[in-house]
């Protein structure tokens, strides 16, 4: 059965939920796939039963958005049918929404136009990804099936986009904080700080419109500008988004926007999971990154 990679939120996070734009990757070095059992002596999926149950009560209602073959899931499941993946859970990367890409790939019936369906899918994802989170945007299922870099600009304006290619001694990457974290209480936290009319109007009239430079910056290639943007990113969410980043890593995000040599950003939530840096050499920032985890997405 094909396999299915993580996502990673390079731009948007909170941001998008204030109308700016998103931009999100699929991450290959983690992934999973639906695998039958090896060993005779298996033990049922309770997740995949439970998301099967959610399945057949929303068809029940007439209230499921795509066709499934729900009779044959169910029997795989019996069959010891598993998700066998590396994708870390509580981390932002999109964990269920592999599982449901692929679920939805192996047991739907229905053929379409992909290039013509994108709405279609993103919303049958999020009502099938509401299983695991209580609501979800269906992004990140999206992303998944479809292997690509998604483009989002508002609630129903997203596309397919292509990431420049390029090599050299500077790199975006991923920070492992090795804790993982809960969503849903810092998204809330982020609802109720917008409460106030100070805080959602920073919101709206300098982090959108960083972010938005961020993702132009990033797409068209220009590395300079990207690096200035991605240095204000850091900042704003240094002196504002405080409870989302990780209380261990509040020396070194400082000390990157001190010394320069690099920057770090949250990557999606925050709050633990992973964060996301950016550096012109990486080589000589890993002089301070040295004892952390470092994994390069993008050189440049």
């Amino acid at each position: 059965m094909d396999s299915f990679y993580s996502k990673v939120l390079l731009f948007g996070e909170y941001s998008i939920i204030r109308n700016s734009m998103a931009l999100a990757v699929p991450y290959s070095l983690f992934e999973g796939k639906l695998t039958f059992p090896r060993d005779k002596n298996f033990r049922i999926d309770s997740e995949l039963k439970a998301f099967a149950q959610y399945l057949k009560n929303l068809d029940a209602k007439e209230e499921l958005l795509c066709e499934m073959d729900l009779s044959s899931f169910e029997f795989d499941i019996g069959q010891g049918i598993f998700f066998d993946s590396s994708i870390p859970q509580g981390y932002g990367v999109g964990s269920s929404g592999a599982v449901v890409a692929a679920v939805f790939k192996n047991y739907q019936t229905k053929e379409f136009d992909i290039e013509k369906s994108l709405p279609f899918l993103k919303n049958t994802f999020a009502q099938l990804e509401s299983h695991f989170h209580g609501s979800s945007s269906g992004m990140d299922p999206l992303i998944s099936y479809l292997n690509s870099p998604l483009l989002i600009n508002g609630s129903n304006d997203y596309r397919q986009v292509e990431i420049p290619k390029s090599e050299g001694e500077g790199a975006i990457f991923l920070l492992n904080t090795g804790r993982s974290r809960r969503t849903e209480p810092l998204v809330n936290l982020f609802l109720e700080k917008c409460k106030t009319e100070h805080f959602s109007n920073l919101c709206d009239n300098v982090l959108a419109p960083i972010t938005d430079n961020c993702i132009n910056a990033f797409l068209s290639g220009d590395k300079d500008s990207l690096f200035e943007f991605f240095r204000e990113l850091s900042d704003f969410q240094f002196r504002h988004f405080g409870p989302m980043i990780p209380k261990l890593y509040n020396e070194l995000w400082e000390n990157g926007l001190k010394y320069e040599n690099f920057y770090l950003k949250l990557c999606g939530a925050g709050g633990g999971g992973f964060l996301l840096g950016m550096t012109k050499n990486l080589k000589e920032a890993m002089v301070d990154l040295s004892p952390y985890e470092i994994r390069p997405l993008f050189k440049f």
